[in-house]
This record gives C-alpha cells, sequence and structure tokens, in this order.
C-alpha cells in the first residue's frame, strides 16, 4: 500500500518554502503547465518531457510540501491541482506575478532564438 500525500495546512505555508519551490526552473515549469493546462492534471503531463519519474516525484514533493499543489492518487496515476487561490489569500499577488513574469521570460527566450 502506498503512502497518503501529505499536505501543509495553509497557515503552515511558509513564503520562503514557497519562492524555494519557484525558484527551480523545472518546478515553474510544471506550475506553469498545471496553470495554463486545466487541472486537475496528471503528473506525467505536466513535468517537461523525458524528465525521469524519479526527478518528477521530487519536483512533485517540492511543490507539495510548499502548499502550492494538492495531489491526489486516483487508480494508478497521480493527479495534481494548484492551491493558488489559498496562497494568494496567504501571500497576496506574489504567485500569480511568479507566474506571469516566468511565462513572459519563456516566450521572450523562445522569440530570441
Amino acid at each position: 500500500m502506498q503512502r497518503p500525500f501529505v499536505h501543509p495546512a495553509i497557515e503552515d505555508v511558509a513564503l520562503e518554502s514557497v519562492l524555494y519551490a519557484l525558484a527551480d526552473p523545472v518546478r515553474l515549469a510544471i506550475m506553469l503547465k498545471l496553470k495554463s493546462g486545466g487541472c486537475p492534471m496528471n503528473c506525467s503531463k505536466a513535468a517537461p518531457e523525458k524528465l525521469p519519474k524519479s526527478t518528477q516525484s521530487h519536483h512533485y514533493k517540492v511543490l507539495r510540501e510548499a502548499g502550492l499543489i494538492r495531489s491526489e492518487r486516483r487508480g494508478t496515476e497521480v493527479v495534481n491541482t494548484l492551491r493558488c487561490d489559498e496562497i494568494d489569500a496567504k501571500f497576496p499577488g506574489v504567485v500569480p506575478a511568479i507566474l506571469r513574469a516566468a511565462a513572459e521570460q519563456m516566450r521572450w527566450k523562445i522569440d530570441e532564438e
């Protein structure tokens, strides 16, 4: 039997954890994909292609422990949903501003090549 996922209560979410989780480009890409692709979303569909499953699991764990996502097992899949509303209530505007800046930067890099 697999262990249940642990999700911090919103009162226990620290700004430092949120910023740390979003500082990694892979986790930031996962967040953007979840935001733009609709929630809930299967783990493998939100993670960058060719990322090993163990690496995917690590990144989802960091996002989950930071309070940014909620993960749920559905059969053999793990489905993730964003906790943006909860996070935004605690830290108004922080996550949306970071996601907007990341999306703009990624478009800029794509246009530059």
